[in-house]
């Protein structure tokens, strides 16, 4: 494939997906399965959002990775797996978890004492799904490893920022650009290409997400930071992925004890970039109702969109 096709390819795969997720996420606005009241919550300003993103944005990034021309057909498996394997164990717990247990410590600790949670069920799933991702792509066990951790690990680890509009996006766009321009010489077209479909339908659920119409969740997260690391599996040398690796679980320990959003409030560029686009902080609001919770766990549980500053990410988030 010449540079030229190269690009042609990642700019159609970017385009379909975009399309596909758009396509998804009016269908499924239309008609939700289970009714809208299985899919809506209350949001930071009492308003009531949709998840169906989420499925929408996963679904057509899995499918047209599967898909995506110029890429071998190990990695259009291994990215098709990680996107839909993190998206069902993502789904599961957006629609049946309580809230009630937070971060890998609660849901862990819980585990230790018997109670399986739906979030000891994701991160078991999850990891199971970086397994088989890392196995579609190949290689000695030592990248089957790394590999896993990556893709694992980047599902983690996006939904930690999946706490205030579009942040959780505006991370993976981000991400991706920096796959691009980070991967090495001849590798950097197939990893244009293996970003393209994950890359695609975050852009689509963009405006939805920063309009507080919509979010990703659980399912959406996990599905997009799962592929993103299985694209930085299938294309990045082993030095390159084991100091990747090394970096998502440092900031994943970090989420423990600190509070990501304390650190973008406190540093300018990072509390300008994550207010792009968003709509101004709401007033003092009450939000009620049966999906209250949940909401206020993706998109902050302060009424004015901001957590405590004490509030370390992953229990801010209520996802492990």
């Amino acid at each position: 494939m010449t540079r030229r096709e190269s690009v042609l390819a990642g700019i159609g795969a970017v385009a379909v997906s975009a399309a596909a997720a758009r396509g998804g996420y009016a269908a499924l606005s239309r008609r939700p399965p289970g009714g809208r009241g299985t899919w809506a919550r209350t949001n930071h300003r009492g308003e009531q959002v949709t998840l169906v993103e989420g499925p929408a944005a996963a679904a057509a990034a899995a499918a047209v990775a599967a898909v995506t021309p110029g890429l071998p057909g190990r990695v259009r498996a291994g990215l098709a797996a990680a996107g839909a394997g993190a998206a069902a164990f993502g789904c599961h717990d957006d629609l049946a978890g309580s809230g009630d247990r937070r971060g890998f410590r609660g849901h862990l600790g819980a585990l230790a004492r018997g109670e399986v949670t739906t979030g000891a069920v994701k991160i078991a799933g999850i990891g199971a799904a970086g397994l088989a991702a890392a196995a579609l792509l190949g290689g000695p066990p030592a990248d089957i490893a790394i590999n896993t951790g990556l893709t694992a690990g980047g599902a983690n680890l996006l939904n930690l920022f999946d706490l205030r509009p579009g942040r959780a996006i505006k991370v993976a766009l981000a991400g991706s650009a920096l796959l691009a321009a980070g991967t090495p010489g001849p590798a950097r077209g197939a990893a244009c290409r293996a970003i393209a479909a994950p890359a695609g339908a975050a852009l689509a659920m963009l405006p939805e997400d920063l309009a507080e119409r919509a979010m990703l969740g659980d399912a959406g997260a996990n599905a997009l930071g799962g592929m993103l690391g299985a694209a930085a599996a299938a294309s990045l040398p082993r030095p390159a992925r084991m100091a990747l690796l090394a970096g998502i679980a440092g900031l994943t320990a970090a989420s423990e004890v600190i509070s990501f959003t304390k650190v973008i409030e406190r540093t300018p560029p990072l509390r300008w970039l994550d207010m792009l686009g968003r709509r101004p902080a709401a007033g003092p609001a009450v939000s009620c109702g049966p999906g209250a919770q949940a909401a206020a766990a993706a998109h902050g549980p302060e009424a004015d969109g901001r957590p405590s500053p004490e509030v370390p990410e992953q229990a801010a988030a209520g996802l492990p």
